[in-house]
């Protein structure tokens, strides 16, 4: 919620009618006292650096296409839109404009620029923005599209940071065929820049949490047409497009890429979904929509159901997701030690616990700490391993995997008490991500230490 303001008071007013005033209090206790816009700033690219894209030499360049549906987009911000895209140091581009409105205003404006790689187009009609995006998508010759918001900016180096990382691709013999960057937010005159959304490698449980890979999108040209915008997701288009697509993509390698730079301006205006959630609520809706899609095209037995922050959702497996979903090695959660903060649990490979100090009940950075989502490594205090690894589970940790009877995760008590439970954590983890298995997050399953020191002791007291 941070700083204050009518967008972030609209936003507390929806949250305590959706989830009452104790989970409101705890969420300002979370965010109030910071100041995300002071705490970011968006450094631009030198301008030396620019140049030196500019005068780059591609052997075989290629091609984008901006793809923009557009209507009654203010001028204003449609000027500062195709500028961004004409400051771009990337040269090989088609704007490609498909415009709803009535009149025609923006033709005259894109027209003024006197640039034949602006391709203005009247569309038939304002129809849903699946549809209008559909027949935009039409006019576009580029090798690869990508997607604009009619009142959002590119940064300058946008294209070029999407085309070395294509062109690094070709090299390596592993040809993205979606990229996505990280993104900021900004205010109505694209002055102060907040908010930035930096975004992990492809997480595929993340995604159906919510569509974190949002801006900027870009996927190969045949790919998205193949697949379309479907109108019955009306507002979560490019959820349930990302979704469709990873599914054909995600165990490819180098197939879905991540660049992590932020090249893309999210304008936040007072109709805008980044500033009051409330004023697309059939977009989040949308999303869960697209999510319990995805699960079902996958055969998952599992229900989708958006959490107490929109745009947000949980998958609920039944019967458990370990004995679904066979690629899944092992479920970690949240280790709380003293006064309940995160003291373990999620981990980077490199044994950094995510999240660490993280009061229990906040939500955390883009509320990921709530979120399922998988992790390259796990904590043994707080761990279920699927039947398949436990052979390797006791080759690595050198003791047979034991269930508690009434927890179902590991008895991670079984071990010395001087056991380096992280280390043989990122140690097991590393071996099950090298055999091919997938470890996953739920911070809803906690292991709480400070409750159980005060029960050992009182154990202890009962025997005296």
């Amino acid at each position: 919620m941070g700083k204050l303001s009518i967008h972030n008071l609209r936003k507390t007013i929806s949250y305590l009618k959706r989830n009452g005033l104790r989970e409101t209090l705890i969420t300002i206790r979370e965010h109030l006292p910071q100041s995300p816009r002071k705490a970011y700033a968006y450094v631009p690219v030198a301008e030396q650096e620019l140049e030196r894209q500019r005068r780059q030499n591609w052997e075989e360049p290629v091609t984008f296409s901006i793809v923009v549906p557009a209507y009654h987009t203010p001028e204003r911000y449609f000027r500062e839109l195709i500028e961004s895209v004409l400051g771009q140091t990337y040269p090989h581009w088609q704007l490609v404009i498909g415009d709803a409105g009535e009149d025609n205003t923006l033709g005259e404006l894109a027209a003024s620029y006197s640039d034949d790689r602006i391709c203005y187009n009247r569309l038939s009609g304002n129809r849903s923005i699946a549809d209008n995006t559909n027949e935009t998508l039409q006019w576009a010759t580029g090798d690869y599209v990508a997607l604009l918001d009619h009142d959002d900016m590119l940064t300058p180096d946008a294209l070029y940071e999407m085309a070395a990382a294509i062109a690094r691709g070709k090299r390596d013999g592993s040809l993205p065929e979606m990229l996505y960057s990280d993104e900021d937010k900004c205010d109505e005159d694209a002055k102060e820049f907040y908010e930035p959304n930096l975004k992990p490698d492809f997480n595929l449980d993340l995604l159906l949490t919510n569509n974190y890979i949002c801006h900027l999108l870009v996927m190969e040209t045949g790919l998205i047409k193949q697949l379309g915008f479907r109108a019955e997701y009306d507002g979560a288009q490019d959820h349930d497009l990302v979704l469709r697509a990873a599914a054909g993509l995600w165990r490819t390698p180098g197939a879905i890429l991540h660049i992590p730079r932020v090249l893309y301006h999210w304008r936040c205006h007072s109709a805008s979904t980044a500033a009051n959630p409330e004023s697309k609520l059939y977009a989040y809706e949308a999303g869960v929509k697209a999510s319990q899609d995805f699960v079902d095209s996958r055969g998952w037995r599992a229900k989708v159901s958006m959490t107490q922050h929109m745009g947000f959702s949980r998958t609920e497996y039944d019967p458990p997701i370990l004995e679904q979903r066979r690629e899944i090695g092992a479920l970690g959660g949240r280790v709380l030690g003293k006064a309940r903060r995160i003291a373990g649990g999620m981990m980077d490979e490199t044994g950094e616990v995510q999240h660490l100090g993280l009061k229990d009940g906040y939500s955390g950075y883009l509320n990921r700490a709530i979120l399922v989502q998988q992790a390259q490594a796990l904590d043994l205090r707080c761990l279920k391993l699927s039947e398949q690894c436990r052979e390797l589970f006791s080759q690595i940790v050198g003791l047979e995997y034991e269930e508690d009877e009434n927890t179902g995760m590991y008895r991670w008590q079984s071990l010395p008490p001087d056991s380096d439970y992280a280390g043989m954590g990122l140690k097991l983890s590393r071996a099950l991500r090298e055999a091919g298995y997938i470890l996953l997050w739920d911070p809803q399953l906690v292991c709480d230490m400070q409750e159980r020191g005060n029960h050992e002791n009182n154990s202890d007291n009962s025997q005296l």
